[in-house]
């Protein structure tokens, strides 16, 4: 059982998806992708964190500020590249997937898994004012300093989408089910997620990989 969940910032996905796994009993991974990112490849965290979920400049960025390999030989001549480091990414959400159910928070996991016949896949939107209003909660935030931020990261994340799996981020195609929570709450989301996953899996012959 691999669930992926993309989302829009400040929507809710994290909690969504850590109530998710909490209830189906499976892990939780977000950021934590990044440390298992850096763990296989002996790379600095903070390179991957600077990194994450960012096109080109983004990268430029995270490798300006002077991170170096661990080792004397890296895997790929491109390395400190933008698909260099998401194949490295990549290689670390394969393994996971490999070895336990889970569930995986962002960083095209949809894609990466996509032959995976145990994905399922989902997309957390909101209404603007619940997502302005959550950034505010959470960060303390000015309204207007809430809205550019949401609005820089998503298109931040949509570019990185984009550009890695030749899908639209956000679209409705590109995913098993798209759910706005704003509809039900995010438990009551929660549970309309867990009744999805039951009767996908009841269709999934067994000894799935």
């Amino acid at each position: 059982m691999i669930l992926t969940i993309g989302r829009q910032f400040g929507s809710g996905g994290r909690e969504v998806g850590e109530k998710l796994a909490k209830a189906l009993h499976i892990t939780y991974y977000d950021k934590e992708l990044l440390a298992e990112a850096a763990k296989e490849s002996g790379f600095n965290r903070e390179l991957f964190e600077k990194a994450d979920e960012c096109t080109t400049s983004g990268l430029q960025y995270a490798v300006s500020l002077g991170f170096s390999y661990m080792g004397m030989m890296t895997p790929y001549p491109d390395i400190l590249s933008n698909d260099g480091l998401f194949r490295l990414q990549s290689e670390a959400i394969r393994k996971i997937a490999d070895r336990e159910s889970c569930v995986l928070v962002g960083r095209c996991a949809d894609y990466i898994l996509r032959d995976y016949k145990g994905l399922i896949s989902f997309f957390i939107h909101n209404t603007t004012e619940n997502r302005i209003e959550r950034i505010i909660e959470q960060l303390g935030l000015m309204p207007e300093q809430a809205k550019d931020l949401m609005l820089r990261t998503d298109k931040s994340r949509a570019a990185y989408y984009n550009y890695f799996t030749n899908k639209v981020w956000g679209a409705s195609a590109s995913y098993d089910l798209s759910i706005d929570v704003s509809v039900l709450g995010l438990d009551e989301s929660v549970k309309y997620m867990m009744d999805f996953v039951l009767r996908k899996m009841d269709s999934i012959p067994p000894h799935f990989g």
